[in-house]
């Protein structure tokens, strides 16, 4: 069985990200979506999403190390030209409030 771990990445806009477009009017949006649909659908991200700012993402993620964290967003299309990773943190959670709503 896999250790499996929490962990909270930063991310921020990259070079390539046009501040006068939206999100989705971004250069290979689609590709990048349907790449973190599948980070869901896999269950390798818990919760994500843009800041206040728009320009840091916070990612909420379940993997086995930092390295998976790093090798895993490594492989998304707008690694390094859209998004940068700011950090990744290892996340001990201490308080879940998903496990009193499923039951």
């Amino acid at each position: 069985m896999c250790n499996v771990s929490f962990f909270v990445v930063l991310r921020r806009t990259g070079p390539q990200w046009d501040p006068s477009k939206t999100l989705e009017e971004q250069s290979g949006w689609h590709e990048h979506a349907a790449f973190m649909d599948a980070l869901v659908d896999s269950g390798f991200v818990v919760l994500g999403g843009p800041l206040a700012d728009e320009i840091r993402v916070v990612l909420a993620i379940e993997a086995a190390s930092d390295d998976a964290v790093r090798a895993t967003l490594a492989a998304d299309p707008w690694s390094t030209t859209h998004l940068v990773v700011d950090s990744i943190d290892a996340w001990t959670i201490r308080l879940d409030g998903r496990r009193s709503r499923a039951t």
